[in-house]
């Protein structure tokens, strides 16, 4: 069989992702090139949706992963296209409108402006996370109230939310889901933090407190209007006509209805939930006003979302049989699989290649290697990882 060649090309980057696999997706793509010989590629735990973003011009796609964030993300990238009615500057305007309304004058006292030392600084700090205490009358005021004074100020709050509803007042336009990526994009490269959600820093030196003012000073207004510019600038004129899904569903649930199709499976790696580090775009994404997490009667400090999904890929006691459920649904279904995964995950690779060769008596099992430095996205001594990444590539016989 001649082997399929994909293309691949550059996808508009919208967040910052712990095990994004664009840096190695020649490698990826070289094990889906072995099993592909034409139908649907189903991405099972797409996260920042890289596969999707890079190839899903030249195949039917099935996007699927339980975080609504990513499906934003994969539609941006398989089923958005500009018709050319809409431009930042529009959206911009309603927002500025929102904004005017509802939160030009609580603003006060609660900006930086110019303090030189510790105490003045996190003064305003605390008065921005005493908002989460406010009781609003207006409908968009998630972001001000829970966010404020953590990995963004209150002005920046402010404008989230505000960008939030005017983005809703453009659903049904045809680029709706890349409006909110390039907002996923503008509270990235504004937020205070790494790039996660898993905790904000709190200044307590001078140091650090220079470095989060930095983040403090700048505009999610700009940045949100020079992504969703280049954004729409990359997307198509007209719909796809491939047959794309973009589901959000439990891996299992997926895998139940799919047949004959080429599988790639990037289970989370390790003992942290992706649900902890990105509960702030998935809250951005259904806007629900979501319970916050409390332990021992006091509000965790990520603020995280009190209904956040546990994957038992990252358990440590369930790890193997989710690799086995998922494992079995394949074969029966006929599948073939591309799994990605490091001598660092919570089960040994060699465990894991065995299991695949007792569950897939109907197909071949065989594995690839490649050297690859992992960014765990932390600010210090283990920002990066060296890490064995391999693909184990099973294909019915």
């Amino acid at each position: 069989m001649v082997k399929n060649k994909f293309k691949r090309s550059d996808s508009i980057q919208f967040i910052k992702y712990m095990g994004s696999k664009t840096k190695i997706l020649p490698f990826v793509l070289d094990g889906i090139e072995e099993v592909y010989s034409g139908g649907v590629i189903c991405d099972l735990f797409s996260g920042s949706c890289s596969l999707s973003g890079s190839i899903g011009s030249q195949a039917p796609f099935i996007s699927n992963d339980i975080q609504a964030y990513s499906a934003v993300i994969a539609k941006s990238y398989l089923t958005d296209w500009n018709d050319k009615k809409i431009t930042s500057k529009e959206i911009i305007e309603v927002a500025e409108i929102y904004y005017q309304k509802h939160y030009s004058t609580i603003l006060k006292g609660l900006t930086h402006n110019g303090e030189n030392n510790l105490k003045a600084f996190n003064k305003i700090e605390k008065l921005n996370q005493a908002l989460i205490k406010r009781k609003f009358t207006n409908n968009w005021h998630l972001f001000t109230k829970n966010y404020s004074g953590t990995w963004w100020s209150a002005e920046q709050c402010t404008w989230i939310d505000s960008l939030r509803k005017a983005i809703e007042d453009f659903k049904d336009n045809p680029a709706y889901n890349t409006m909110l990526g390039s907002l996923m994009y503008a509270m990235a490269y504004n937020s205070q933090g790494t790039g996660h959600y898993a905790q904000y820093r709190d200044a307590k030196t001078d140091s650090s407190m220079k470095d989060i003012l930095i983040y403090r000073k700048k505009s999610i207004l700009e940045y949100f209007e020079r992504k969703l510019d280049s954004a729409l600038e990359a997307l198509p004129l007209e719909p796809t006509k491939l047959k794309h899904e973009v589901l959000t569903l439990d891996y299992l649930d997926c895998l139940r209805n799919l047949k004959n199709v080429t599988i790639y499976a990037d289970p989370p790696y390790c003992f942290v939930h992706y649900s902890r580090f990105y509960h702030a775009i998935e809250t951005l994404v259904l806007y629900d006003y979501p319970v916050i997490q409390h332990k021992n009667n006091k509000m965790v400090k990520g603020r995280y979302r009190d209904d956040r999904h546990q994957s038992p890929f990252s358990i440590k006691t369930k790890v193997k049989g989710a690799f086995t459920d998922m494992f079995k649904l394949i074969s029966e279904n006929n599948s073939s699989l591309v799994l990605s995964y490091s001598d660092t995950g919570m089960i040994d690779i060699d465990e894991l290649l065995n299991l695949a060769n007792d569950i897939f008596k109907k197909h071949t099992v065989s594995i690839k290697t490649f050297d690859h430095t992992h960014m765990t996205m932390g600010r210090k001594n283990d920002r990066d990882r060296n890490v064995k990444e391999k693909l184990i590539i099973v294909k019915p016989i």
